[in-house]
């Protein structure tokens, strides 16, 4: 076959008779089969000829919509079965009966499915495969049975039920207690409650206080001391929790690990003063950071203004800056700063064009990303040699790319381009014949 015939059959302005033609190859081949699984076309007799013929097909095309689950028969074809009950579009009657079938692997999906009937899920929890019980432990939203789960010996269940953010803030707090250590008090004659005991004494599994430590729901003493934690990875999911503190969000941006740090750049909550801290003291990289994404107007001028260009870069990648902000730094004089911009809609077609004269193939690549970029400007950029593989790659899945541009991109040696060029709808017919052969 040739190497870019699954590109080509991904196009979505591919013509009616090639469609065709691709089918009935698709009989025999399977990879070229989930390729036309995965357009939007197709109709219902395409549908049931793909589907009928390959499993993982039928898979793709339940998932995207196309495959209605009246169609499907769960004993016959469990996989596709589940995948809509994953995507909460399967009948709920057919989860019991799944809940028996021989493959581990497919109860373990079936156990992470939303909304499973009582029946089905008493059935997962008393599975014989500890694997497909913790599933269901990380997933479902019933308090009872995470109590019941919860009480299960040893650790491999209690680590997910811990994870589950369903879990009821009394439940976690008893997976932290140490009973042994409770019993010994009351021996003793000492008062202490369940509670207190989990503030003073965690449990001995690090996996139970990493998956704790990620979990909303917990009181802020108890996170406190989780910080505490000598275990880096522990600190680690802390930094990530949307629940913890103010104070704590500030203790964190100083520990000395830096993995911590860097996640907690990443926290929604973080203090704007603390970000710009960390900007300097991790490498955060061209990423929209969730605290930059959620600031007001007002917040994105003054960071846009900041005298550390690793700050303004953050701000760059907010895709919905203000105007005014927007055109700002697309005038910086940093390149990481305007690498950053490049990409952002709604810049003038003059101001890319000038970023590229100033920074040349340092922003060529974002802005070939930028979805206004003129056919002008992609064709210069194609013209550039050498070209940076990363915007040949962006020029490729253009919409606005020329056909000389995509006659280069399909001859790039990087897979990646030549197939985006194959999959491009601007691609003309007489390009797509010719690459089925």
């Amino acid at each position: 076959m040739p190497p870019l015939l699954y590109a080509v059959a991904r196009n979505p302005a591919l013509p009616p008779d090639l469609l065709e033609l691709l089918l009935d190859t698709a009989d025999a081949d399977e990879e070229l089969a989930h390729a036309l699984a995965e357009r939007t076309d197709l109709d219902p007799k395409q549908v049931r000829r793909l589907a009928g013929r390959h499993e993982e097909a039928a898979t793709r095309l339940a998932v995207g919509g196309l495959l209605p689950a009246a169609e499907v028969d769960p004993l016959a074809r469990p996989g596709v079965a589940i995948a809509l009950l994953e995507e909460g579009r399967g009948a709920p009657t057919w989860a019991l009966a799944l809940s028996g079938v021989a493959d581990r692997y497919l109860r373990i999906r079936l156990a992470s499915c939303p909304g499973l009937p009582d029946e089905a899920a008493e059935a997962l929890a008393a599975d014989q495969d500890t694997d497909v019980v913790a599933e269901l432990g990380l997933h479902t939203r019933r308090p009872d049975l995470l109590a019941r789960l919860a009480r299960r010996p040893g650790n491999d269940v209690r680590r997910w039920v811990a994870a589950n953010e369903a879990a009821p803030p009394e439940l976690l707090t008893a997976l932290l207690a140490d009973e042994d250590v409770h019993v010994r008090g009351h021996a003793a004659g000492n008062p202490a409650t369940p509670a207190t005991a989990a503030a003073r004494v965690l449990t001995d599994d690090p996996m139970v206080r990493r998956k704790l430590a990620e979990h909303p729901g917990l009181p802020a003493g108890l996170y406190h001391r989780l910080a505490e934690d000598d275990t880096p990875w522990i600190r680690d999911n802390l930094a990530r929790n949307p629940g913890i503190d103010p104070p704590l969000l500030r203790r964190l941006a100083t520990d000395p690990d830096r993995d911590v740090r860097h996640r907690l750049a990443h926290h929604p909550y973080v203090p704007l003063d603390v970000l710009g801290r960390l900007a300097v003291t991790v490498r955060l990289g061209p990423t929209l950071l969730p605290r930059i994404a959620g600031a007001s107007p007002d917040e994105l001028a003054t960071l846009a203004g900041d005298s550390e260009p690793r700050v303004r870069m953050l701000v760059a990648q907010h895709r919905d800056l203000p105007a005014p902000v927007r055109d700002r730094l697309a005038e910086d004089p940093d390149a990481s700063v305007a690498n950053s911009v490049a990409p952002h809609a709604g810049l003038a077609p003059a101001r890319l064009a000038g970023l590229l004269d100033r920074f040349g193939s340092t922003v060529a690549a974002a802005l070939a990303a930028n979805p206004d970029a003129p056919a002008a400007l992609l064709d210069r950029i194609a013209a550039t040699e050498p070209v940076p593989a990363k915007a040949l790659r962006a020029i490729a899945a253009h919409r606005h790319a020329t056909p000389d541009a995509l006659a280069r991109c399909l001859t790039s040696p990087d897979p990646r381009t030549a197939e985006a060029a194959a999959a491009n709808p601007a691609l003309p017919p007489n390009a797509q014949r010719a690459l089925i052969g």
